[in-house]
């Protein structure tokens, strides 16, 4: 966990979605330790987690149930959260679902659920945030997106579609963004030992293949992720946008 204090952090309204579980729930707790207001959403209960996390932090989250792929459920989430902590001051798009599967095993419903989770979401919460971005002339935006369509990873063609879509409207925004002070990055970490991973798709054999392509030599945790997105959303990054933060070890080099 990222020791760094971002003081124009303390107070801010963070909205984080996914933020109880994985990767979202170390973000939340990066924040919370901050001093700022967050507020996530996801679809399972999440009350439990918030009990733990003010127990952690002396600060309770805000718990908002929503499913992400319902743009009216993600919207009436985001305007709870404006309501109860203050327009929005940075936005977290998180959740997602990396599902694997092949290209003969999509069908319309297929992909049309995966894109409302690892696309459509990401952009209509970056609409609904935007006039009160605008009024306050700035705010931060951060896309979580993944390695996997750097690297042109096999497995799960629709979810490397969506992240790489991801990275295309993060430099749009960024660019129709800008004149507001309204800042748009993304942020790419590798392969996550989360608990979802851990269960589901690691072996020895993969974390060995996986390590000899990483220029260092352990495997990232959720807790490495959060140093990189307070930086995206605090004013030390006031100049940075349109960006995409590799957070991988080193698997891919960008520049």
């Amino acid at each position: 966990m990222s020791e760094t204090i971002y003081p124009d952090l303390e107070g801010a309204s963070v909205f984080i979605t996914g933020g109880g579980s994985g990767i979202g729930a170390a973000l939340t707790e990066g924040f919370l330790r901050q001093g700022a207001r967050v507020a996530f959403c996801q679809r399972s209960d999440a009350t439990a987690f918030c009990a733990a996390m003010e127990q952690k932090t002396g600060r309770r989250p805000l718990f908002l149930p929503a499913d992400i792929s319902d743009l009216a459920s993600l919207e009436q989430a985001l305007a709870a959260a404006a309501q109860v902590h203050g327009p929005i001051t940075a936005l977290v798009n998180n959740a997602a679902n990396d599902q694997r599967h092949d290209t003969l095993a999509v069908d319309e419903i297929f992909w049309e659920q995966a894109m409302a989770i690892n696309l459509k979401a990401y952009f209509f919460a970056c609409r609904a945030v935007l006039p009160g971005m605008k009024a306050m002339n700035g705010g931060a935006i951060v896309n979580f997106t993944s390695i996997s369509y750097m690297m042109g990873n096999a497995g799960y063609p629709v979810y490397v579609t969506a992240n790489s879509g991801i990275n295309g409207m993060t430099r749009a925004l960024a660019r129709e963004f800008g004149p507001n002070r309204i800042r748009v990055n993304a942020l790419a970490p590798g392969w996550v030992l989360t608990d979802k991973q851990k269960e589901k798709w690691v072996t020895p054999e993969a974390l060995s293949a996986h390590l000899d392509r990483q220029c260092l030599k352990d495997m990232l945790a959720p807790e490495d992720i959060v140093g990189g997105c307070l930086f995206l959303s605090s004013s030390a990054s006031r100049m940075m946008t349109g960006q995409a933060l590799v957070i991988d070890g080193g698997v891919v080099t960008t520049g």
